[in-house]
């Protein structure tokens, strides 16, 4: 049986609970699965059932999921909780871990990638997004000086449209290139400007000049 028998999941969005219970129900067979679609409720849940578990969305109708690990903690100080969400910004991600969160995924993954992350607990691997993973390690290395002067034109071009808010293949029509080739590119701009999102390309594009911060 699971050690995690119990598993609390407070997510406010309907299908988005029944697939994370799904999941759940898959990685830890046997478990307690209960659902809760807000703080509120999930601090109902808890009066008289002690979670080993809990997976929390940041969003929630009444506040931050991650405002409720003191409340979780105090029933169980062992609990492993779990941020699930859509926010794969550094503020929010360090806000968890410094509040006690264990694990942080992205909803966006793929099910085979959040699953096989999920149930990487039962053997003492903390549950990661692989790009969570890579900004955590990438927040203790030496930042490099300057890496915008590895950029070639034809990056800050595709930066530029990036930025704008065109798709990959928006911007392949724009420039009269492949989709599969500004895919490349755009791989190479994130690398080199060691960025991981769209709102960072555009924080970089504002930075270099490419675009102004009205736009």
């Amino acid at each position: 049986m699971t050690p995690y028998q119990n598993i609390l999941i407070v997510e406010d969005l309907a299908d988005v609970a029944d697939w994370l219970y799904r999941v759940c129900a898959d990685c830890f067979e046997g478990a307690d699965i209960r659902t809760a679609n807000s703080i509120s409720s999930a601090k109902s849940s808890i009066n008289d059932w002690v979670p080993q578990l809990a997976l929390l969305d940041i969003g929630l109708p009444d506040g931050s999921g991650i405002g409720i690990m003191d409340d979780i903690f105090a029933v169980n100080p062992s609990c492993q909780c779990v941020i699930t969400t859509i926010f794969d910004d550094s503020n929010h991600l360090f806000d968890a871990l410094k509040a006690g969160a264990t694990g942080y995924l992205l909803k966006d993954e793929t099910e085979a990638v959040f699953t096989t992350r999920l149930k990487g607990i039962l053997e003492g691997q903390p549950p990661l997004s692989p790009s969570i993973a890579r900004r955590m390690l990438s927040f203790f290395q030496p930042q490099k000086t300057a890496p915008e002067t590895d950029i070639t034109p034809r990056e800050k071009e595709v930066l530029t449209l990036i930025a704008h808010g065109y798709s990959v293949r928006g911007t392949a029509e724009s420039l009269s290139l492949s989709h599969h080739t500004v895919a490349s590119y755009v791989k190479d701009i994130y690398r080199k400007l060691q960025i991981n999102s769209r709102a960072e390309a555009t924080l970089k594009a504002m930075e270099l000049g490419l675009i102004s911060r009205n736009e």
